[in-house]
């Protein structure tokens, strides 16, 4: 697995926000006919919560709130990555709509960073390469997803786990802090690239490409046994890897935060590793938000203080693709 070496690299301040509608899983069970606890039970999650706005909107209150962690204004932002899984519209990039809410009139430069739930991580190594490379000094990475739009409800099982939600974190070099990125790595088995999926939206099934209603070419399909059986028949090779290349074990990482995928795949990773004591869990309070999942659980463990400076995190990710990614971070 190629690893990238260490990086420095400084997480200035986090946020997140969360829509102010919640839809909790009993309601789902009215809403649905079903018998009440059927959905919790099915999925796990408790409450999630619906944006009835737009993406940028969203990631835009989650941006202000980690530019004020930070101690820092939008005039020392030299670059804002929007690293989202679900797009407001296919153009402009949602940095761009991102710039529209934060900085209009001001020439910050906005792009993005699509690795569906894996785009934050990605985006943070990505950032961490640009700054330790002297490229840019401080950049603000914006994961914002609207998962409750195009859903199916007639499969509960790749309905009933997603939430809306946004986080976002400034980020800068780290001095002498010795804050930094150890290890850093990435894989993609494509194998799976169609077991998570909306397939319209694109050129590859334009509406003047397709017969029948469009609408269903927009929702969301996942076969969730295939994404859970690929991607963690190859993750205890590829922890050990990320672990190897950082000169570090397990037993030294103060949290492991992964993607928030379900409850069953976090329950996994609680076993597999045996981190049931540091695992940043907040799945069943949220529900999977997608690309701002894994950030929003590295926020929660900063707020809570269960990550504190000089600590050591292990941030996981899995996404569509079918992909994999991870690094180790000194915090």
């Amino acid at each position: 697995m190629p690893v990238l070496g260490k990086r420095a690299l400084r997480i200035l301040g986090t946020g997140a926000e969360l829509p102010d509608e919640a839809l909790t899983s009993a309601e789902l069970d009215t809403r649905l006919g079903l018998p009440d606890g059927t959905v919790e039970e099915r999925t796990g999650v408790r409450v999630r919560y619906v944006e009835r706005g737009s993406a940028a909107e969203l990631g835009a209150r989650a941006a202000r709130k980690a530019l004020a962690a930070a101690g820092v204004d939008l005039d020392d932002v030299d670059v804002i990555i929007g690293a989202s899984a679900t797009p407001d519209q296919p153009l402009p990039c949602n940095a761009a709509l991102l710039h529209e809410q934060l900085a209009p009139g001001r020439p910050i430069a906005a792009w993005d960073v699509n690795a569906s739930c894996m785009s934050f991580l990605v985006a943070l190594d990505l950032a961490a390469t640009l700054i330790d490379a002297g490229r840019h000094r401080t950049i603000l990475i914006v994961s914002s997803d609207l998962a409750s739009v195009g859903l199916d409800w007639d499969d509960l099982g790749a309905s009933g786990i997603f939430g809306d939600g946004a986080a976002a974190a400034v980020v800068g070099h780290a001095g002498d802090t010795g804050a930094g990125v150890l290890s850093a790595g990435f894989q993609t088995f494509s194998e799976g690239a169609h077991s998570c999926e909306i397939r319209g939206g694109g050129s590859r099934h334009a509406p003047d490409r397709v017969e029948g209603d469009y609408a269903d070419w927009g929702k969301f399909r996942m076969d969730g046994g295939a994404v859970f059986r690929l991607a963690f028949r190859h993750l205890p090779a590829f922890v050990d890897g990320l672990l190897t290349e950082a000169s570090m074990g397990m037993d030294e990482m103060s949290v492991v935060v992964p993607h928030q995928a379900s409850h069953h795949g976090l329950e996994w990773v609680r076993q597999q590793f045996g981190v049931a004591d540091r695992l940043i869990d907040i799945y069943a309070e949220s529900g999977n938000q997608v690309g701002a999942s894994l950030p929003s659980a590295l926020h929660a463990a900063i707020e809570s203080g269960r990550l504190q400076r000089g600590d050591h995190a292990l941030l996981l990710g899995t996404g569509a693709g079918i992909s994999l990614g991870g690094m180790v971070l000194c915090f």
